[in-house]
């Protein structure tokens, strides 16, 4: 009995150090993950006459420069009537840049710079939109393609995605330019016109260009991830998301053939059973959650900025890794940060409702992580559905996930600095960008691509991003405008 009594003591106390050793870890990963900040002073707020800037921008929401796959020739004349806006708009800095078309509607500005060694920079934004959802221009407070500018807000399709970057870009140019300001370094400004159909003809068009020409570029600035206020839990401050990573995208088409016949004599399989089996074991077995790269490196900076047990999971992903996965699955925002996605998104089969029919075909839309490729998701896909009477075909503007820009590079360090000099109030991380931009088309002239919209955001702004109500706060256009002409000060002056 006594010895039993002796086993159980000694159990306990090796438990108790145990427990107080783990303890002692969790604490010390805590306390020595100091802050990755750069610790920068505000710079004094240049004045913007914000009710002219808003005004441009709301009557460049009345250009309907809506994409379209099927017919892209179909808003040709709203975009030439907003490029005449725009030629009208911004005098100055059209008389010191040269603007060329490329693909029939995009533009390329070229603002040369007094260096000819220094390694040029590119600014991208987008002219074209995505279209109102059918039969909700109802639920809109403003008309969505009026331009409105009301209760704080310009209202409308495009404002934030994406007119809101390419104005801003082009406010701040026209300022400096009529300020005197000269760039050392060649600027390009390119505004693609098919970005919401995969920048086809446009981006894609204007990085072949430039790299005809020997351009090298040192970084490119996109579209991106945003100042997001309230999202994340654990962290008071808001954060501003860089994006240096981008995931794939992939679509692959699946054909489930059988042969068609009168419903009344059903065979045991059916084009349509043995599609829809297929698309349900895709979606019971996704492709697994990691933490790794960008991903890992953006938990890393934000562990020291978060407060209470949220700061003692992300010093220690260590151990608390499964526990945050099981977190992040539960939503789809936040899983898609930490998993290549399986999206079912066109199913097409039949044509009577008493005709079997002789085929079922269906879209699935795949976005890569980084580490992911196009060959590994078709792999997943084949052994996933394990049916060979289901071909798989490739979408043709398929493209594997972009290279992830190096965060230890001068050119990331001064755009970080750059945000906080515009916004002091925020912390500055590293992210994954879950949608696909125009960048990708210039991963061949450039290793260093930032994808980031300075816009602040909440969870109820991020409802509005493709959806109703589209809407950008007048004061928070007015920071755009700053951060681009601090940006191009820091970058070329």
């Amino acid at each position: 009995m006594r010895r039993l009594i002796r086993i159980v003591r000694n159990l306990a106390l090796i438990l108790i150090a145990a427990i107080m050793i783990l303890a002692g870890v969790l604490a010390f990963n805590v306390v020595t993950h100091g802050s990755r900040q750069i610790q920068v002073a505000a710079v004094p707020r240049v004045a913007v006459d914000t009710p002219s800037a808003a005004a441009r921008l709301g009557e460049a929401i009345r250009f309907r420069t809506i994409s379209s796959y099927e017919n892209p020739d179909q808003h040709a004349d709203a975009l030439r009537g907003m490029q005449a806006h725009i030629a009208q708009s911004f005098p100055a800095f059209h008389a010191v840049a040269r603007r060329e078309i490329v693909g029939q509607y995009s533009l390329l500005y070229t603002w040369e710079g007094s260096d000819p060694k220094a390694q040029p920079i590119a600014l991208l934004a987008h002219q074209d939109v995505v279209p109102v959802a059918p039969s909700t221009e109802k639920d809109w407070q403003q008309p969505p393609y009026d331009g409105v500018i009301a209760d704080g807000f310009i209202w409308g399709r495009g404002s934030w995605d994406d007119k809101g970057n390419l104005y801003s870009m082009l406010e701040a140019a026209e300022a400096m330019t009529k300020a005197g300001f000269k760039p050392k370094r060649t600027i390009y400004f390119a505004f693609g016109h098919d970005e919401e159909t995969a920048g086809t003809f446009g981006a894609k068009g204007m990085a072949a260009l430039l790299a005809s020409r020997g351009v090298r570029l040192d970084f490119v600035v996109d579209e991106g991830l945003l100042i997001t206020e309230g999202i994340m839990k654990g962290l008071d401050k808001p954060a501003a998301l860089i994006g240096v990573a981008e995931k794939g995208y992939a679509t692959l088409v699946l054909n489930a053939q059988a042969t068609p016949g009168h419903s009344s004599m059903p065979p045991r399989d059916t084009a349509i059973g043995m599609l829809s089996a297929a698309l349900t074991r895709l979606e019971d077995h996704r492709l697994p959650m990691h933490i790794r790269g960008t991903v890992a490196e953006m938990f890393d900076t934000l562990a020291p900025e978060m407060s209470g047990f949220n700061r003692v999971v992300l010093s220690n992903l260590w151990l608390f890794k499964p526990l945050l996965l099981r977190e992040f699955e539960k939503s789809g925002p936040t899983e898609a940060t930490v998993r290549t996605t399986t999206a079912l998104t066109i199913f097409n089969a039949g044509d009577k409702d008493n005709v079997l029919p002789g085929n079922a075909e269906a879209s699935v839309n795949f976005r890569l992580i980084p580490g992911e490729t196009l060959a590994s998701v078709s792999d997943h896909v084949r052994s996933t559905i394990r049916n060979d009477r289901i071909s798989i075909k490739t979408f043709p503007r398929n493209t594997d996930p972009p290279p992830v820009t190096d965060t230890a590079s001068p050119s990331f360090q001064m755009f970080s600095r750059t945000i906080r000099e515009i916004f002091p109030d925020v912390i500055v991380t590293p992210g994954l960008m879950v949608g696909a931009t125009d960048s990708r088309h210039y991963v061949g002239i450039t290793d260093k691509i930032f994808r980031f919209s300075p816009v602040r955001a909440n969870s109820d702004d991020l409802k509005r991003f493709h959806g109703t109500n589209e809407r950008l706060s007048i004061d928070g256009y007015a920071d755009m405008i700053r951060f681009y002409r601090r940006l191009i000060e820091n970058a070329a002056g």
